[in-house]
């Protein structure tokens, strides 16, 4: 389910099968990595959607985390650790993290959550047909990801 109205109003009729939250990290850069970064910020928002179709009914695709590039590390974890906090209150069991960052895989200790970092491919030269071939075979991948998280806890 995406964070839209009648996704929302689906997820306020089915909440106790909803078990799974997803917030996607979306870096931005105004410096040299500008375009690398709007590049990471396209990849993982293609992928969610993609994610979200697969899992709907068990998933809800929060919107995503845009972030500053030239923000402190710890003060980006507190951020998070508060999204953290509301989220497992309001009934997820399982929150899942999504991002072509590689900065983030220093933080995860430091999070509750479970990261998944995927590296970014560059889509911006590809036609659709082939971008949308790329982004099921990365969510194939990424299905297996959730399913081994969700049975480590049945």
């Amino acid at each position: 389910m995406k964070w839209i109205p009648q996704d929302i109003d689906q997820y306020l009729q089915a909440k106790e099968y909803v078990d799974t939250a997803v917030l996607p990290l979306l870096p931005v850069s105004f410096d040299a990595d500008i375009k690398q970064t709007a590049s990471m910020t396209e990849f993982i928002t293609l992928l969610s959607i993609q994610l979200e179709r697969q899992f709907k009914g068990r998933l809800l695709l929060l919107p995503g985390f845009s972030y500053l590039k030239s923000v402190e590390e710890d003060k980006l974890v507190e951020n998070l650790r508060v999204w953290e906090t509301e989220i497992l209150q309001k009934g997820f069991k399982y929150f899942f993290y999504v991002t072509s960052d590689s900065q983030w895989k220093t933080s995860e200790k430091a999070l509750n959550g479970s990261l998944i970092w995927i590296p970014s491919l560059p889509l911006e030269n590809m036609d659709e047909q082939y971008k949308k071939s790329i982004l099921e075979d990365q969510v194939k991948q990424l299905l297996n990801v959730f399913i081994q998280k969700w049975r480590e806890n049945e």
